[in-house]
């Protein structure tokens, strides 16, 4: 039999790791209603959590030291999944208001933390343009600089492969960002999406590809690494993009199911990064018609609901959420409006990045 790994990119054959044993999270907090569901209005949409709340108040305030502590402190620590999310909601913040970011890098221009934010600001800035790719050539000079200012840091080779996807990287290039970045983190969540998005990118419609490397990632990965819920994303893709082959069901359930062990593996008490893995895979799992298993997540998220994955196929990310809340809780599940008869969805969205 022909190894259909072999057939692809070598950037997409992560660093084998020996993998560990966790036991499973304990169940929702005591607080939680007697249904396992809160109140429609009290659920809130991307809640920052204890650390990133008073950051992005200082910012609408005009100030940048909290934040840069903030990254500062996961940087020291290593905890680079902690500062991939900050990173992002701080530059989203960024986009509207500047100001503090533009004073922060004004009063430390090298910086490393400020740099990401920079850099991350900059893609997102040149993503919707019909120009991204000239766009973003633009802004290499940036993400090089954030790369350099500190050597163990994954998250700046992480919007380097987002840079190298909008502007149309060819394999050779993508698998040398690649290789630098698992160099630094071999299971880092977003840099293996990052690379998921690249693969779905070049090769679009050849979802059995991007299933291949996602379970490889997964399979390599420890028990309770956020990349196991890479082929449950690879399964979100298939199941929302409409074209290509079809993927077998056992596949998409088996994606589930891993995904499933893992966010019983997360801490129940600590809602991030754990909500939007469980938002996730809450969403593939009504569109696989598992409305048990999906109630289950649905309880374990409470009252964090995350835009990603909502956003990619409504406009309301918050009313599609809690709309199939409604649908999971009360009566047996139907198929979303957009579902195809083969369970595919019809909708695409221009929210690749």
């Amino acid at each position: 039999m022909v190894d259909t790994m072999a057939q692809l990119p070598l950037f997409i054959r992560p660093t084998r790791m020996t993998r560990s044993a966790r036991r499973p999270a304990a169940g929702p907090p005591a607080d939680v209603p007697a249904d396992g569901l809160p109140a429609d209005d009290e659920v809130l949409l991307d809640a920052p959590d204890d650390r990133l709340g008073p950051a992005l108040v200082a910012a609408a305030q005009g100030a940048y030291g909290p934040a840069a502590r903030l990254l500062a402190a996961t940087r020291e620590r290593a905890e680079w999944e902690d500062r991939d999310r900050y990173a992002l909601r701080l530059a989203a913040f960024a986009h509207s208001r500047p100001q503090w970011l533009l004073d922060w890098r004004a009063a430390a221009p090298h910086d490393p933390d400020a740099l990401l934010v920079a850099a991350q600001l900059a893609v997102d800035r040149a993503w919707p343009s019909p120009g991204r790719a000239e766009l973003l050539r633009e802004v290499s000079p940036l993400i090089t600089a954030a790369a350099r200012a500190d050597a163990r840091d994954p998250v700046p080779w992480r919007v380097a492969l987002d840079h190298a996807r909008g502007s149309r990287a060819g394999h050779t290039y993508f698998g040398e960002l690649w290789e630098a970045a698992v160099r630094r983190a071999p299971h880092h969540y977003g840099c293996h999406v990052a690379a998921l998005r690249y693969l779905a990118s070049c090769w679009h419609g050849s979802h059995r590809e991007c299933f291949d490397f996602a379970d490889l990632a997964a399979q390599d990965a420890p028990a309770g690494s956020l990349v196991q819920a890479l082929p449950v994303r690879a399964a979100f893709a298939y199941l929302t993009d409409g074209c290509g082959p079809g993927v077998e069901q056992a596949r998409l359930d088996a994606a589930a199911d891993r995904a499933v062990e893992l966010s019983g593996r997360l801490p129940a008490d600590r809602p991030w990064p754990a909500a939007e893995i469980r938002n996730l895979l809450a969403y593939v799992l009504i569109r696989l018609g598992r409305r048990r298993d999906a109630l289950d997540q649905l309880r374990l998220i409470g009252p964090y609901a995350t835009s990603f994955p909502w956003d990619r196929v409504s406009d309301d990310p918050l009313g599609l959420f809690l709309e199939l809340r409604a649908d999971v809780r009360s009566a047996p599940l139907a198929l979303p409006p957009e579902a195809s008869e083969n369970g595919r969805g019809r909708r695409t969205s221009a929210r690749d990045h």
